[in-house]
């Protein structure tokens, strides 16, 4: 008993740094952030319930970030996950020049973003290159970061920069089906469509839901392109709930930033739960 006391304290005391450092930068953090979304004024002390709350959901500005945000998750996402679903498919295939390609689609995460939107900038600025080449074929320059092209251009730079990493968790996906499968299909006198829709991506679809989960996060993230491209008063088509609250951030409006940030939490977590209660409900039917 003495010996089993003994190292359950051993245990404890390897734990307590974590639980110091979580509770530390997180776990009161947090706390304070949800305190603060029922407080106003310029310290936060004065109590006023969900104003807040009803502020934030009446704000024009907040519905347009929200608006745009999930409007890029919905058309980013699927987007990205088809694409880089396709790629890992066809370099799975054994052919001359395969690592090259492999390694060629992830060049886009070890290169800074700074430099990348740089690149970007350069194409479609309004004397950009892009222009330049419409100008010499006769046809009418675009406004590309400062219209609804703005949109297109951040998804373009989105899937450019998390296509490869997808690509290579769906080839992990791809590698860990075992080929014995796929062999006696072809046996029986199986198609190769038919191989992919009935054992391929039944098998997959586990890597899918991961996928789908790091693409999200991946799409929150994009702020950084988004801000880079358009600074912090971009236009209302790339307008995220992040230039949001960065904006909230700089004028001081810690009580609205607060909501934001913790409705963003609340409807994160209820998507990954849904995800995960779908899963598990399949992996039942199966």
């Amino acid at each position: 008993m003495k010996l089993q006391r003994r190292y359950s304290l051993t245990g404890v005391g390897f734990i307590l740094p974590f639980l110091a450092g979580f509770a530390l930068l997180y776990l009161i953090p947090f706390v304070w952030s949800v305190q603060k979304t029922f407080t106003a004024g310029a310290g936060g002390t004065r109590f006023v319930g969900l104003w807040n709350y009803t502020d934030l959901l009446g704000s024009a500005a907040f519905r347009l970030a929200a608006g745009n945000t999930f409007r890029f998750i919905g058309v980013g996402v699927p987007l990205l996950m088809v694409l880089s679903f396709l790629l890992a498919l066809a370099l799975y295939r054994k052919f001359r020049g395969a690592s090259f390609f492999r390694s060629a689609f992830l060049m886009p995460m070890v290169i800074p973003v700074a430099a990348v939107v740089t690149v970007v900038q350069a194409f479609f600025d309004g004397n950009g290159m892009v222009n330049q080449l419409l100008v010499g074929l006769g046809l009418p320059v675009r406004d590309w970061l400062d219209s609804e092209l703005a949109f297109l251009v951040l998804i373009g730079l989105y899937l450019w920069k998390n296509c490869g990493y997808n690509m290579v968790l769906f080839l992990a996906g791809l590698s860990a089906i075992p080929t014995d499968y796929a062999d006696a299909a072809l046996c029986d006198g199986a198609s190769e469509g038919y191989i992919l829709r009935h054992i391929t991506l039944p098998l997959m679809i586990p890597n899918f839901f991961f996928v789908f989960v790091i693409s999200v996060i991946n799409a929150f993230k994009s702020f950084r392109e988004a801000y880079l491209l358009g600074g912090d008063r971009p236009h209302e088509s790339i307008y995220m709930l992040q230039h949001f609250m960065n904006n909230n951030f700089q004028n001081l409006n810690y009580p609205r930033l607060s909501t934001a940030a913790l409705l963003i939490f609340v409807v994160i977590f209820l998507l990954v739960l849904l995800l995960f209660r779908v899963k598990r409900k399949h992996e039942v039917t199966l």
